[in-house]
């Protein structure tokens, strides 16, 4: 692993509270989860069509929504990857 890449593991973990390890699974984790959920788009497309304009749009504004709505509730952790 390049040395720098394992310093900002590292830094990232300790700032997360969490192991080495445990901060690369957990990252990991996500990354399979955000792959999961293209699959899925993907499969939705390919059985109904693409997303029209105004539904990207639509999803465009409630994730804005949902990210300032978590950061004044507190409940947005931070990110780590």
């Amino acid at each position: 692993m390049p040395p720098d890449l394992d310093a900002a593991i590292e830094a990232a973990a300790a700032r997360s509270g969490m192991t080495y390890s445990a901060w690369l699974a957990a990252t990991a984790r996500k990354e399979f989860t955000i792959l999961a959920g293209l699959d899925a788009v993907a499969q939705f497309e390919q059985e109904h069509g693409a997303f029209s304009a105004d539904e990207l749009a639509d999803a465009e504004a409630w994730a804005r929504e949902a990210v300032e709505r978590a950061k004044r509730t507190g409940t947005r952790r931070e990110r780590t990857a």
